[in-house]
């Protein structure tokens, strides 16, 4: 079994998006809309890492916070807790509660991610992969550097988010809507265009003569980080 993560959210739309965003990045995701379902979850089976809303039914965020890290199964368990409180004062107060990490609403879904990867590394450095490989592409998430054939590739910070977003789901089709929400955010406004110069960018930077090229155009669909490549 994977890294597995839950997600404490009654909001259903950012519940769905958090959870396509985390099972694209590999992750094993659950959802509860309630505190108190999520305790009883808790209870059955402890995750690598929790996603908590600090407003819920049920039971609140903060008294859920505050239960977590008064059972020693749960004690240091990863938290996140995600609020539309962007006060001094409440950040402090989540922050005391037991959280490890806060998140104001509206956030960059790029950001959070890198939030869950930066917290899972510190906590439990041997679910997170920091190098992505597939054929003779390498990608190190944290030195940020892409090789191809030994051979240092220099990508812009989009181009890189870009080709790490499209191989850690090798074969999924991914709409431009899709790459817009996973790497730019879904906070973001602009033109669905922009993600086809990005991608003639990557392949510019990545493709060599005679070599393969690992992103597929899918028409009338998408782009995908070609399945095959890795067997090429």
């Amino acid at each position: 079994m994977g890294t597995r993560v839950l997600i404490v959210e009654d909001e259903e739309p950012l519940s769905l998006l958090l959870r396509y965003n985390l099972e694209a990045e590999g992750y094993d995701v659950d959802t509860v809309a309630r505190g108190d379902d999520a305790e009883i979850r808790l209870r059955e089976l402890v995750p690598d890492l929790v996603l908590l809303d600090w407003m819920l039914p049920g039971l609140s965020g903060i008294e859920l916070c505050r239960r977590i890290r008064s059972r020693q199964e749960t004690e240091r368990l990863p938290v996140i807790m995600l609020t539309a409180r962007g006060e001094e004062t409440e950040r402090v107060r989540g922050l005391a509660t037991g959280a490890d990490d806060y998140v104001v609403k509206p956030f960059s879904v790029p950001e959070l991610l890198a939030r869950v990867r930066a917290l899972l590394r510190r906590a439990k450095p041997s679910h997170v992969a920091n190098l992505l490989t597939a054929g003779d592409i390498e990608l190190d998430r944290e030195t940020r550097r892409v090789r191809r054939s030994s051979r240092e590739l220099h990508l812009g910070p989009t181009e890189f988010r870009l080709l790490e977003f499209l191989m850690q789901s090798p074969g999924r089709v991914f709409s431009r809507e899709q790459l817009l929400d996973g790497v730019w955010g879904h906070d973001v406004y602009i033109d669905e265009r922009t993600v086809d110069v990005h991608v003639g960018r990557l392949r510019k930077a990545i493709n060599r003569p005679r070599k393969p090229d690992p992103i597929r155009t899918v028409r009338g669909a998408g782009y995908a980080f070609d399945e095959t490549f890795a067997r090429d």
